[in-house]
């Protein structure tokens, strides 16, 4: 009976689909966290009667016919890259992007990623590096006798050190934009790498057109709504349920047909 098989490809899409949730649940206290959207597609369907197929030796034809589906399947997991909140935490290294761009990460192999979790410090040459300790790609080294570090909105780094009077620019911190953030690989440690879906990283300076502006003592929040996730999970609870009850249904069709034999 197809109605089995049909139903446990929703069975399966709903369990993709509150894993989707749980994971965003799980993750809503996570610096720079975006929240997860599962998507599905009808499979293929399975012509009974064709639509348009002639139907009598007069050259009538059928108006609609008619189609049976063979159920869903996951189609993509969408990352929804809009802004979440800003908390500001006092912590001079601690930097939030408002609006477009990610960080670039040096990563030990020489590889480079982006992130959004601005929680950063500094390395023991003065480095500012990511709170694994990877560093932030640009270079920026702090001396080690600066008094005060202040990096204003365009990613600009400058150090008050005794006996100058100005502040010196010791560095520039940058951002990356892409053509599709969507395609970004998700590496887990808030990190994500270049692929060919989400095109070439775009270097630029914070504060440029298309690019957002650098927050220092911020950090931006997770996009998760917690109301609209659990209201998702009871939608999606709800869907499982039914679908089972069709694998309950179909059981008992089958069971009374062998009976009947």
């Amino acid at each position: 009976m197809r109605a089995l098989d049909i139903a446990a490809t929703g069975l399966q899409a709903q369990q993709t689909n509150v894993e989707v949730i749980s994971n965003n649940i799980a993750n809503m206290s996570t610096t720079g966290f975006k929240r997860r959207r599962a998507e599905f597609q009808d499979l293929i369907y399975q012509n009974l009667r064709r639509a348009g197929s002639q139907s009598s030796d007069q050259g009538t034809v059928l108006p609609s016919g008619a189609q049976l589906g063979l159920g869903v399947r996951t189609a993509a997991i969408y990352r929804i890259s809009e802004q979440g909140g800003l908390t500001q935490t006092e912590n001079r290294f601690d930097l939030a992007v408002r609006g477009n761009g990610y960080f670039p990460v040096t990563l030990p192999s020489g590889e480079t990623a982006y992130t959004r979790a601005g929680s950063f410090g500094l390395a023991p040459d003065g480095t500012i590096v990511t709170a694994d300790g990877f560093a932030v790609s640009g270079g920026v080294v702090v001396p080690a006798a600066a008094r005060d570090v202040t990096i204003n909105a365009a990613g600009e780094v400058l150090v008050k050190l005794d006996g100058q009077v100005q502040p010196q620019n010791v560095g520039q911190i940058q951002l990356a934009i892409f053509a599709n953030e969507g395609g970004l690989e998700a590496t887990g440690d808030n990190l994500f790498l270049a692929t060919p879906a989400s095109g070439e990283a775009q270097p630029g300076v914070p504060g440029a057109v298309g690019y957002g502006q650098v927050m220092q003592g911020f950090l931006e929040q997770s996009n998760v709504n917690v109301v609209q996730e659990i209201t998702n999970l009871i939608t999606a609870q709800r869907a499982y349920e039914m679908n089972s009850k069709v694998v309950t249904a179909s059981d008992e069709m089958l069971s009374t047909l062998t009976r009947m034999r």
